[in-house]
């Protein structure tokens, strides 16, 4: 086929250079491929002039023959590929919230959809989707932050503060944490892609903004999780990113039952141009659901509705 293609195109183009730009290798290329092609008839097919190519009676007849079925073997190649990259979808996303949350559930999906292919690329938090991947990208944000994308909201709204067990049991021996009001005199740790959020939970649990005062900042989830456990201050973080911290009590929650929702949370965005993508529909489909049933959205959705 490669001996073929190199023929059709240098006879086509007249010119071994040309076609040599077209399939992008090099003069050589063409050159070897034709002469192994003339090697398998037992005859030469195209003779080199100082005007270019001249085809001979044997090389015009494999020409016109084979010109057609080489296109269409060509168009259904690039069809099947087609068909194949539907089947495929890279997904970038927050680390902490793939670790902690995505991939428990995606034994499931690979169950309801074993014919789709997942990958992941390295998450960039400013993706705008100029490379050939990701697909889509599950960002941090809220929906106007991404206008002409299709972004769903998938997890992380529903927040809560969590602590080293033993300040928890020290500061309930003092009565100090009576009410949400208690917490700030506590150093008030925060990620710095979420500066705001403490502040928006003392708003919601009703305490004014303008009395929080934030201590430490840490980029990663991770090590602002570690930061807490090592009890260095408080944080309030989403509840999908610490479930298996506070269920082993590695760390504890002050107000496990206050329902507290931010604006902010996990969205699952793709370019407008993508939304034919067959592998991310189904994907798309599949985490809302999964999302939906998610044991904190429930209760949050109980609770508030």
């Amino acid at each position: 086929m490669s001996e073929l293609h190199a023929f059709i195109t240098a006879a086509r183009l007249g010119s071994f250079t040309l076609a040599a730009q077209t399939l992008c290798v090099t003069q050589g290329a063409i050159s070897r491929a034709i002469s192994r092609l003339e090697a398998h008839f037992g005859q030469p097919l195209m003779h080199r002039n100082a005007h270019g190519l001249t085809l001979t009676a044997m090389g015009q007849k494999l020409y016109d023959g084979a010109q057609a079925p080489l296109q269409a073997i060509e168009k259904l190649s690039t069809e099947l590929r087609a068909d194949d990259r539907r089947r495929h979808l890279t997904l970038s996303m927050v680390p902490t919230l793939a670790s902690a949350w995505l991939v428990p559930h995606l034994p499931d999906f690979h169950r309801c959809h074993p014919d789709i292919q997942l990958n992941f690329s390295a998450y960039r938090r400013n993706e705008d989707f100029s490379g050939d991947t990701p697909d889509a990208s599950i960002l941090a944000g809220t929906p106007d932050q991404w206008p002409g994308w299709q972004a769903d909201y998938v997890i992380g709204r529903e927040v809560v503060v969590i602590c080293h067990p033993d300040r928890l049991a020290a500061r309930q021996a003092q009565e100090l944490w009576n009410t949400p009001h208690g917490l700030l005199g506590e150093p008030l740790l925060f990620h710095t892609n979420g500066q705001d959020n403490w502040a928006q939970w003392f708003t919601a649990a009703g305490v004014p903004r303008q009395a929080v005062t934030l201590s430490q900042g840490f980029d990663q989830v991770s090590i602002l999780i570690r930061a807490v456990m090592a009890d260095m201050g408080i944080a309030v973080l989403q509840r999908c990113l610490v479930r298996d911290e506070l269920q082993s009590g590695r760390v504890a929650a002050p107000f496990p039952t206050l329902p507290i929702r931010l604006r902010r949370g996990y969205h699952l965005c793709a370019p407008a141009q993508r939304r034919d993508h067959y592998a991310l529909d189904c994907f798309r489909q599949w985490l809302l659901q999964t999302a939906q049933a998610d044991p904190d959205v429930v209760a949050a959705d109980q609770i508030g509705g």
